[in-house]
């Protein structure tokens, strides 16, 4: 098979673990800049070009899409599924888990446990919104923040107040949403490959630092599931449509909480905490799963 890794940097750790894993199974690996590619649409059907050749003979696309480039990185994947070419993630999939607001939405619908939250068109009324989730501590999450980026914990409710006054000045969209004292400062990673989970870890930030992401300093170790984090990481990524997902939770008195699903999850904090090799999981799915589409399908509507 052909399968291709689209990716901006071909060293990071991620995208050379998939390369490796792609080659140890007997295939043809590649890395493609999904952002030098051009799509390309006519009466003769979908094509993708990449360094000015057609890449119509790839059986099967890894995604590593950022997420400063969503847009473009979805509708490369978007045209790759109208070549009939297959995805390890799907394009749809990879844009509702970037918007954290309807991300939440889903899970919310789907019955998932989530830690209460709160969105306004009205951020001005910051007494109205706060009522919503409970007395501070919260947290405030920018819409659009990364690994822990734009998260800020306000530990009184005037202390809140402040952080949305300045933010409503900003124009930018929060969420709020209730702290969970009692994680202190962890948060679960549960990788999840075709409806299955294939490695879990425990995120533990550095002293006095209430997020946990390895970004910001964080250590992880190896962690054996509970039965209920173990269903609720499944239905997440189920409730997301990813395939390929990296969900985080919090462990609270109520139970597991989901945080996010990630549908571009690092592997090097995963691999070195649990020792698995959950590049070879991804490529394994990808080999069944390009099997499964070569099969005559019905036309795809955008």
């Amino acid at each position: 098979m052909k399968i291709a890794v689209l990716s901006r940097n071909e060293s990071l750790y991620s995208t050379s673990r998939l390369l490796e894993a792609i080659e140890k199974r007997g295939h043809e690996g590649m890395v493609i800049d999904h952002l030098k590619c051009d799509i390309v649409m006519d009466e003769e059907g979908p094509s993708l070009y990449y360094g000015g050749k057609n890449l119509k003979h790839l059986d099967a696309v890894i995604p590593r899409i950022g997420a400063s480039v969503t847009f473009y990185g979805a509708a490369v994947v978007r045209q790759f599924e109208m070549m009939n070419i297959f995805s390890a993630v799907d394009s749809m999939a990879i844009t509702r888990s970037r918007d954290k607001l309807r991300s939440l939405q889903i899970l919310s619908r789907a019955g998932v446990n989530m830690p209460k939250t709160a969105f306004t068109n009205n951020s001005k009324d910051e007494n109205k919104v706060l009522k919503h989730i409970g007395p501070a501590p919260v947290i405030i999450k920018l819409l659009e923040g990364t690994q822990g980026l734009g998260v800020i914990l306000a530990e009184s409710n005037k202390a809140a107040k402040s952080v949305m006054e300045a933010f409503e000045s900003l124009k930018t969209r929060v969420i709020i949403q209730e702290f969970i004292e009692e994680a202190g400062g962890a948060d679960i990673r549960a990788f999840v490959v075709n409806g299955e989970i294939v490695g879990a870890m425990k995120r533990q930030g550095q002293e006095g630092e209430f997020r946990s992401n390895l970004h910001r300093g964080g250590e992880a170790k190896l962690l054996k599931l509970s039965r209920a984090e173990k269903s609720t990481a499944l239905n997440a990524a189920k409730a997301m449509g990813l395939a390929v997902a990296g969900v985080d939770m919090l462990q609270s008195n109520k139970g597991p909480l989901v945080l996010e699903v990630n549908s571009s999850p690092g592997l090097e904090g995963i691999e070195k905490a649990t020792g698995i090799d959950i590049a070879d999981k991804i490529v394994q799915y990808v080999e069944s799963g390009a099997q499964k589409n070569k099969k005559p399908r019905k036309k795809i509507h955008a």
